[in-house]
């Protein structure tokens, strides 16, 4: 949580009020100064759970807190709490979009990775495009599917890629430092709506950051109330941007 300890005291607008928060099934709305994004990640089932570590503190009262207050809840291990914190940070973000292109994961991934060795962390649609321009793709994953390689192996097969795909849910988990270790000497693309838009994670061994900025945050909501994911959400409220490390 090094990452997230040290953006969230240089945040803007941490004073800001709270005026939505949204944790729908897939994915969480917050906005603040503006709107953000970010994964709705669940670990177990635990909606019945009377456990403080468990649950949202302050649930049904998070509009009374600022924006700075909801932000700090991406430090939480519970990550229904987590995401809301990640994306009150998402919300809180001044993107200076002239170092941005509008262009997915993909076609960066397809760039750097043709021929080579890609790794995955995280499920992505775009997986099986990937495989047939790649070399090898390693697909890495906490509740792996068919195929996949499980996250113990992170360790064994990261260190091996050219070019590394992170799901941006991995500050969510809080695993996000242990795989940049892990992929020191790869072309790291930091992928998804969780992702902050920000140029101070070039520090961190990201090269590349493919995130989502809101331009209709109703349009977005009514999507997301309805449990879409994001591929129905594209195209509907939001733009997908890139940055480049320079």
């Amino acid at each position: 949580m090094d990452i997230l300890a040290g953006l969230l005291p240089r945040l803007a607008y941490r004073d800001h009020p709270v005026r939505a928060v949204w944790s729908c099934a897939f994915w969480t709305l917050v906005t603040t100064k503006y709107s953000g994004l970010s994964s709705t990640f669940r670990g177990e089932d635990l909606q019945h759970s009377d456990h403080a570590a468990v649950t949202v503190p302050d649930a049904g009262r998070l509009l009374e807190k600022t924006a700075g207050e909801l932000a700090d809840y991406a430090l939480s291990d519970d990550t229904v709490t987590a995401s809301i914190g990640m994306a009150a940070i998402n919300s809180m973000l001044d993107v200076d979009e002239s170092k941005c292109v509008e262009r997915g994961a993909l076609d960066l991934l397809l760039e750097k990775g043709r021929g080579r060795t890609i790794g995955v962390v995280g499920h992505f649609g775009f997986v099986p495009k990937l495989r047939e321009a790649a070399r090898k793709v390693w697909v890495i994953e906490q509740r792996p599917r068919p195929g996949d390689i499980p996250a113990t192996q992170a360790a064994e097969i990261l260190p091996a890629c050219d070019v590394v795909c992170l799901t941006a849910s991995s500050f969510i988990n809080h695993t996000i430092e242990q795989l940049l270790t892990l992929c020191a000497e790869s072309y790291v693309v930091l992928t998804g709506p969780t992702a902050p838009l920000i140029p101070q994670l070039f520090e961190c061994g990201i090269d590349a950051i493919c995130g989502t900025r809101v331009t209709d945050a109703a349009e977005v909501l009514r999507h997301i109330s309805q449990g879409a994911c994001f591929k129905q959400v594209r195209g509907h409220g939001v733009r997908l941007l890139t940055m480049i490390k320079g």
